[in-house]
């Protein structure tokens, strides 16, 4: 290697050497503590499961099971969702989802909602105000005047007495996770009153650590998925990440005032990976949206809001108001549910990305798919096939392309060495020796302007998708999770060492704890290689040679659904261009590798 080449080469190899490192350090860790929190929660979980009920799960300055103690409450138990309204201010601040889990094992339910007080305090309600006086606050007393425990089949009755006004509140819910508040107003005062509806919904504490005690596999501020403000208004969707809304930031269109005006209908919150609390304001009257700045100014929560336009009662007058709270999950169904009885662009909680016009047809598909095969797994081993089938003709080409290269390969290394000192006749034979033979040094790179946002889109997909969190398939338990195996403990055969600890290791965990599948996507990737004509630049082909196990690195911190496509979508376009290659007469490295290896054919040695 001359001087020149082994600098470059030095080069490269340390430039990939720092990527590895910087990527264990920006995703492995981040990954890693991810687990350490979901096992700190499992571990909590289990602890609290095999002692008394009477034991408190500790959160903050307060105990949940304390503050759930304090006042009165209305407990609901729906098909999706368990817990409990606080009549104090009658806001829904105790929630859990009773379909979904904070681990594989199915030991937690996610608590997406807390009462006030505890660490990760999260609620909503409706609130009534009369010009800048509150009607119903934060703390109004609400008595229980009708119905026991809420169910999807049985709704409750609050009512609030206040002077000069009484509310009388019914609240219901249905089977999946819609609240709906319907008030009925009353003037008993012998003046008109100008009411109006406030929808609030505060988070507080910091964000991630709510994410932290929430959920903690999806506990990150990376990737591709959307966390913080999140509504449409207008049939505009609206968007705000969590650290720029703590930081009072202004929000793409909003008013001078700090609000958002829709006169068509929406809803507005906040938004995590999978979960979601949001307010849905009667969708007939036009209403307000903002967030609450003055109380981020104090250091107070962060407050979504929305405000309706005021309803006018005329002395012994009553009016009924119905406005609705989202607090559950992020299911294409029940959104799409949502949507088509009237609440415009609810599917787009889910945040389908810049790339829209794909992610969304992939996952319909894929969502297709699901229902039909009944595993996710399947299904994104069949998608692999679906997306590939209609690039076929574009691949044939290339795959052509690429074997005319190959076969081409003795006589550009002659062109090579016959015109080492001038390389623009060089250049000139190579085009000359192109057009001859009819080959396409840019043919075999056109795929790639189609798989390259295929990829994007996919991966966008399968990230922002519940329906693949804690999926399983084969060997996997969660497709949305990485690769749990591990080369450290020879792939689950250690049961006492596990793949995440193997990761854990400083420096040596990042080869050792490489699971099944990132291995296989190097291996494949290798293979279509040698199915590709090298560069003649000898730095340009050490390098492609080396990207196999550079990507087998990085596609270790990938979702194991993601990293299982590619695999799979590497396999079937080895099929196809081993295929190609034949049927154009080049002869492949690895066909004389199994040739040799079979006895079929004579080693240059014999």
């Amino acid at each position: 290697m001359e001087p020149q080449e082994q600098r470059n080469f030095l080069i490269a190899m340390a430039a990939m050497i720092a990527f590895v490192f910087l990527y264990q350090y920006f995703v492995m860790e981040p990954a890693q503590k991810r687990y350490e929190a979901e096992q700190a929660v499992r571990a909590a979980t289990e602890q609290v499961a095999g002692t008394d009920t009477g034991v408190a799960e500790v959160l903050g300055p307060k105990s949940l099971d304390e503050a759930l103690t304090e006042g009165d409450r209305v407990k609901f138990d729906a098909a999706a969702v368990d817990g409990s309204i606080r009549l104090a201010g009658a806001r829904i601040d105790d929630l859990s989802l009773k379909q979904f889990y904070t681990t594989v094992d199915r030991l937690a339910e996610i608590r997406l909602l807390r009462p006030e007080a505890t660490e990760g305090s999260y609620f909503g309600t409706y609130y009534w105000a009369d010009g800048s006086s509150l009607i119903a606050g934060r703390n109004s007393a609400w008595t229980q005047v009708a119905g026991g425990t809420l169910t999807t089949a049985a709704p409750v009755t609050l009512r609030l007495e206040t002077e000069g006004m009484t509310i009388d509140r019914e609240v219901s819910i249905d089977e999946n996770f819609m609240f709906t508040f319907r008030d009925t107003l009353t003037n008993t005062s012998a003046a008109p009153r100008s009411v109006r509806a406030i929808g609030s919904f505060e988070r507080h504490g910091d964000w991630k650590r709510f994410l932290e005690i929430t959920d903690p596999a999806s506990a990150t501020s990376g990737g591709p998925a959307h966390l913080g403000l999140m509504g449409v208004v207008d049939n505009e969707l609206r968007l705000q990440k969590y650290k720029p809304l703590f930081q009072a930031k202004k929000i793409s269109g909003e008013s001078s005032e700090g609000t958002f005006f829709s006169d068509e209908g929406g809803w507005w919150g906040l938004t995590d990976m999978y979960w979601m609390g949001a307010l849905v304001p009667e969708q007939s009257r036009p209403f307000t949206a903002s967030v609450n700045r003055a109380s981020l100014a104090r250091g107070g929560p962060l407050e979504v809001r929305t405000e309706a336009t005021p309803v006018e009662l005329a002395s012994g007058a009553s009016v009924t108001v119905e406005n609705r709270i989202f607090a559950g999950a992020k299911r294409f169904e029940v959104l799409q549910g949502y949507e088509k009885s009237g609440i415009p662009r609810m599917v787009d909680a889910i945040d389908w990305g810049w790339a829209y016009f794909l992610t969304k047809p992939f996952f319909y598909v894929l969502h297709w798919l699901n229902g039909f095969l009944g595993s996710f797994g399947w299904s994104i081993l069949a998608f692999t096939v679906l997306v590939k089938l209609p690039l076929v003709p574009l691949y044939n080409a290339s795959f052509k392309s690429m074997a005319k290269l190959k076969k081409l390969q003795e006589p550009m290394k002659q062109l090579n060495e016959r015109f080492a000192g001038d390389p623009q006749r060089k250049q000139q034979e190579l085009m000359k020796l192109y057009k001859e033979e009819g080959a396409n040094p840019i043919g075999g790179c056109l795929p790639i302007l189609f798989t390259i946002p295929i990829f994007y889109a996919l991966y966008k997909t399968l990230y922002v998708s519940l329906e693949m969190r804690h999926a399983p398939f084969a060997f996997l338990k969660d497709l949305s999770a990485p690769d749990p195996t591990a080369i450290g403990n020879l792939f689950g055969l250690i049961p006492f060492w596990s793949g995440a600890d193997v990761k854990s290791i400083p420096i040596i965990g990042i080869i050792i704890g490489i699971g099944i599948l990132p291995i296989l996507y190097g291996a494949t990737m290798a293979a279509l290689q040698s199915l590709s004509p090298p560069p003649p630049d000898k730095m340009q082909a050490r390098i492609i040679m080396a990207m196999p196990i550079v990507f087998m690195f990085v596609f270790g911190g990938f979702a194991a659904g993601l990293v299982m496509y590619w695999v799979w979508s590497n396999v079937l376009t080895f099929i196809q261009q081993y295929i190609i290659m034949r049927l154009n007469g080049v002869e492949t490295e690895i066909g004389k590798f199994v040739a040799t290896r079979l006895g079929l054919k004579k080693t240059q040695a014999e």
